[in-house]
């Protein structure tokens, strides 16, 4: 664990850098409270500071009312270092933010004692972080995929299109529906199903741009978000999606499976008022006549624009 020392007096410093080093800490060391600043704004910076009270520069009261201002994750834990020892000292060191108050000339045991506490705090700090990002992932991945779920991926259609009506740009998307799944499940088993939603979620993301987006929209279905595009492009893009998802065949219990798609495509342009479930619901329409006309192919719907 990294430990930034910010003392700009130099044989105290060097005394406590001594026994950091000594327990096994890395030591980033600040001689004046700018220096200190600078290392603690950035994004990786030291998750433990001891932090002298007066310093030139900047004191250790403002450093502590910065960090806890700037809210920076993972948790800084701030000890500060004072020869002051009244009481109104230690509160108006707790009130700016430090998390611990210790006066000079330190205490080897003591300091020690006090910065494995800083320990357990930043590791109970840095373990609810990774909660909550797992349920925030939990809340918007799709946990056999690992693509957007539907919740996710309609949410990132309605941003786009808030962003195209106020360009007046074309926006499309692509409703893509696995040819004969059912059959696959009931010959080969879920298991076997679920290895083919797998690889067509992998496949479908490989002819994509950066700015252009995938989701698992429910079942066997997958939606494709295509901004700026038009019908005619979006054709095209769609395409080589439905390329790539029938490129070879998986082999499944060492039979050789085909995996095809229909693909019903909807484009709304001009900066047309259409509501989210709207778009999808219009291409929804086209993956069946897709599949009336042979399926592992591309049709494209008509959308009516409100207002």
């Amino acid at each position: 664990m990294r430990i930034l020392l910010a003392e700009d007096e130099p044989v105290s410093r060097h005394l406590l850098q001594v026994c950091l080093t000594g327990w096994g800490y890395e030591i980033v060391v600040a001689a004046d409270g700018a220096e200190a600043w600078q290392q603690l704004e950035r994004g990786d910076g030291p998750s433990i500071a001891i932090i002298d009270w007066m310093m030139p520069g900047m004191d250790g009261l403002e450093i502590c009312r910065r960090v806890r201002a700037q809210g920076r994750e993972p948790y800084v834990y701030v000890l500060l270092l004072t020869e002051r020892h009244q009481q109104d000292d230690v509160v108006a060191g707790l009130k700016s933010g430090a998390d611990d108050f210790m006066t000079k000339p330190f205490d080897e045991p003591e300091l020690r004692a006090r910065l494995r506490v800083g320990e357990r705090i930043v590791q109970l700090q840095t373990e609810l972080v990774a909660a909550r990002e797992a349920m925030r992932s939990i809340a918007v991945v799709d946990a056999l995929t690992g693509l957007p779920n539907r919740t996710a991926i309609l949410q990132t259609l309605a941003k786009e299109l808030n962003r195209t009506r106020r360009e007046r740009a074309p926006l499309s998307v692509g409703l893509v529906d696995i040819d004969h799944f059912k059959q696959i499940n009931d010959t080969y088993g879920h298991l076997a199903g679920d290895a083919v939603l797998r690889q067509t979620a992998t496949r479908m993301q490989a002819p994509l741009r950066s700015y252009e987006a995938v989701g698992r929209w429910g079942g066997e279905e997958f939606l494709i978000i295509l901004p700026g595009c038009d019908a005619q492009v979006a054709h095209l893009v769609t395409d080589r999606v439905r390329s790539a998802v029938a490129v070879e065949p998986l082999l499944i219990e060492g039979a050789s499976v085909s995996i095809t798609c229909s693909v019903g495509l909807a484009t709304t342009c001009d900066g047309r008022i259409v509501q989210p479930l709207e778009l999808v619901s219009a291409a929804d329409l086209a993956p069946y006549r897709a599949k009336a006309h042979g399926r592992n192919r591309v049709e494209a719907a008509e959308v009516a624009h409100a207002g």
